[in-house]
């Protein structure tokens, strides 16, 4: 081989060479850039993905959600019971029909197919469906009946199928109506306990969460796409239907003698101060639903009259301002003047008469006396402590705390009429509370609807002391034998009580009506160691049935209350043969 081949041979050697690592660059240099490009893109991807999950277009978000559904799960409203368990009030499974006009063959074919299989009108049907046939979900019935949700899962029909609802029933809705009342739209209280308890009763509303398919089909549930929700909690009152039923039948027969306008009834028991049955009587009101009237038992304020008198009396003489003893200067025939000038009327006059008389035999001139020798703050005190003027809070709606003359107007003739019962509006559940104090050695319990549980504690406010709240049932224990209590006198048990008899206001122009009454009684059983208290009202008596006074009208039906409340309660007759009872609820 010569040089110059050599050399030629060499030459092209090298730039084989040369070419080949050019070419070798070339590919390292796109294998770095393809895997930059590869790292960059799986580091966008995610951080795509993560920017579409946290600010989706507008366009993105319509069609998630339309792939994404949201349905609520089924929870059940608390039930209600009375303080022996029995059902006041709960919640069962109903069904109710929904269309899906997208899934239906032909949507205008509906209304016609639900009408043959069910009997719901085509054109209710086809006025629900109408220009909403894009939807996916429109209710087409109430709650059905049990044979036409089998007939409608045994026809099959495209566009058509059913939802649980909840339905809430009352089975003793005619015993306890206006207390229990009733739920409204989505099951929320609407009225009575269902809708002052309803924070308590109402269910916390679960939820499920699903993401679908084109075609609708359940693909996954996200983690956080599912909640059971929680059931409303049950509530025992404290209310007792037995008592409740028993307290409705004597009212209801009482209105109905004497030709009244209504009445109402409240049994408490004077140791918890639990209302036991809380009963409303409204002759005039027959059109409404029961279960939406308010309950005057909390809403009505009604003149107390004599019924009064105890709270002065033991207030009175706890402040040393009158003895029992002592005889006061009450006129023998015809009415005593204040020192104002003021005329003051008894139903019977007796001439000069002790302070614990007075009380026996409501003296209104004796009462008179005697509130001219308190101090105006004192009386308004006394009010204040037993809790008139303000509502109680024992759990029903719409309470009202009464009225009581504000200290601007207080004069003297509010002083002398307060003493009375007059110028002064409380409710019967206000009274039986107040009233509670001569049972509990001066003590005065607060009201509830709710049955107490045995490791609650009991709160009292003290109001007098222990010996005066003594004297003055022992006092009125009297009345029950030698005063206006003698027609509510109980043949087996012993009572302590006070009637009232105040005109009835006008309801325009001010003033009373010269010839109609609230008739009241109010009497705490049995006197030496008491268990209730028992308050009756009864609005404005027919006058021309000769019967008017609290004591021959309100009073029986508490007797009556007294002889078959106790022994329902097991407690045994402190007086007389135990078969002398009457009218026991059945338990």
């Amino acid at each position: 081989m010569t040089f110059g081949e050599q050399a030629s041979r060499d030459a092209a050697r090298l730039q084989s060479q040369r070419i080949c690592g050019q070419q070798s660059l070339r590919i390292a240099s796109w294998g770095t850039a393809l895997a930059i490009v590869t790292t960059v893109g799986l580091l966008l991807i995610p951080l795509r993905v993560l920017q579409l999950q946290e600010s989706p277009s507008p366009q993105l978000t319509a069609e998630v959600a339309g792939n994404s559904s949201i349905r609520h799960t089924l929870v059940r409203r608390g039930d209600m019971l009375d303080r022996r368990g029995r059902l006041l009030a709960t919640t069962s499974l109903g069904w109710r029909a929904f269309a899906d006009p997208v899934e239906a063959e032909d949507p205008t074919l509906l209304g016609a197919r639900l009408d043959e299989a069910i009997g719901i009108p085509a054109i209710d049907t086809d006025r629900a469906l109408s220009g909403r046939l894009h939807r996916r979900y429109i209710p087409v019935s109430g709650i059905l009946e049990p044979w036409q949700v089998e007939r409608l899962r045994s026809e099959h029909i495209r566009g058509i199928g059913l939802e649980p609802r909840p339905i809430r029933h009352y089975p003793q809705a005619l015993d306890a109506a206006s207390l229990v009342g009733v739920v409204g739209f989505e099951h929320s209280g609407l009225a009575g306990l269902e809708h002052s308890m309803d924070g308590s009763l109402h269910p916390t509303s679960g939820r499920l969460q699903t993401i679908r398919d084109a075609k609708r089909r359940t693909m996954w549930i996200p983690p956080d796409g599912f909640d059971p929700g929680a059931d409303g909690e049950s509530i025992r009152l404290s209310i007792d239907l037995a008592i409740q039923r028993l307290a409705h039948m004597q009212l209801s027969n009482a209105v109905a003698e004497y030709g009244a306008a209504g009445g109402r009834v409240v049994v408490m028991d004077c140791r918890t101060g639990e209302l036991l049955a809380a009963v409303d009587v409204n002759a005039g009101e027959t059109n409404t639903d029961p279960r939406l009237r308010r309950n005057r038992c909390v809403t009505d304020p009604y003149e107390p009259g004599s019924t009064f008198k105890p709270f002065v009396w033991a207030a009175a003489t706890q402040d040393g301002l009158a003895d029992p003893d002592e005889v006061l200067q009450t006129p023998s025939n015809g009415p005593h003047r204040t020192s104002f000038g003021r005329r003051i009327r008894d139903a019977h006059y007796r001439g000069p008469t002790s302070w614990r008389m007075v009380l026996i035999k409501s003296l209104n001139s004796g009462m008179a006396i005697v509130a001219e020798r308190m101090k105006r703050v004192r009386l308004r005190e006394l009010i204040t402590s037993l809790g008139f003027g303000q509502p109680t809070g024992c759990g029903l709606p719409g309470e009202t705390g009464g009225i009581v003359t504000s200290e601007r107007n207080w004069s003297a003739y509010t002083q002398t009429s307060v003493a009375m019962g007059h110028e002064i509006a409380v409710t019967p559940v206000q009274m039986a509370r107040a009233f509670c104090v001569f049972a509990c050695d001066g003590r005065m319990p607060t009201a509830t609807t709710r049955a107490r549980a045995a490791e609650t504690p009991l709160l009292f406010v003290p109001v007098f002391e222990p010996e005066i709240a003594s004297l003055t049932r022992r006092t009125m224990v009297r009345v029950m034998t030698e005063g206006t209590g003698k027609r509510a006198q109980s043949e087996t048990y012993s009572m302590f009580g006070k009637s009232g008899t105040a005109q009835l206001p006008k309801a325009e122009g001010g003033g009373y009506h010269e010839d109609r009454y609230v008739s009241s009684f109010i009497a705490g059983a049995p006197a030496d160691t008491p268990r209730i208290v028992i308050v009756c009202v009864i609005d404005d008596p027919d006058r021309s049935l000769g019967a008017w006074y609290g004591g021959s009208t309100a009073g029986p039906v508490v007797r009556d209350l007294v002889d078959g409340v106790l022994p329902y309660l097991g407690v045994s007759p402190d007086k007389g043969p135990e078969t002398s009872r009457r009218d026991s609820p059945n338990g």
